[in-house]
């Protein structure tokens, strides 16, 4: 009787791993991005089962005031002040939800200090439409990202 409780106990642990299926339409979100404004490039990866993104590269890196490389100077947690942008994690927890959206997400806006709400969606293979809001989508704005092909 121990082994048909042990066996049950084993088999419940393990359904839920080996039932799960990941879309592999969501990993098309992963690489090398630029905003609009052309002066960033935000590397979007997989961890686990969620997609992140980081600023891999600036197009202007140095502080004209410090003469250093650019810090997150407007992180409301003056802790992290003192951070590089260059590597910073911008892009967190996206979940991809199917029909080209990835959500459940937020994005840092380094400028500002602020985290926002925020969702992804795929225009094409190589546009994304970055929405960060507050509360509802609707009190949002959005900007427009195009994949770079890395050499």
């Amino acid at each position: 009787m121990k082994k048909v409780h042990l066996l049950i106990l084993v088999l419940i642990s393990i359904l839920p791993f080996g039932f799960t299926t990941q879309d592999p339409k969501g990993d098309r979100l992963i690489g090398v991005w630029e905003p609009s404004n052309g002066r960033s490039r935000i590397k979007i990866e997989k961890i686990g089962a969620k997609y992140f993104g980081k600023i891999v590269w600036l197009k202007e890196p140095i502080d004209p005031n410090t003469n250093k490389n650019k810090v997150d100077k407007n992180n409301p947690d003056t802790s992290m002040r003192n951070v590089p942008l260059k590597g910073y994690r911008i892009l967190k927890d996206f979940v991809y939800q199917g029909k080209n959206e990835w959500s459940e997400g937020s994005i840092y806006d380094p400028e500002n200090g602020s985290t926002y709400n925020c969702v992804i969606n795929m225009k094409n293979d190589n546009v994304l439409d970055i929405r960060g809001y507050i509360g509802i989508k609707a009190l949002g704005r959005t900007d427009n990202w195009k994949r770079l092909t890395v050499k």
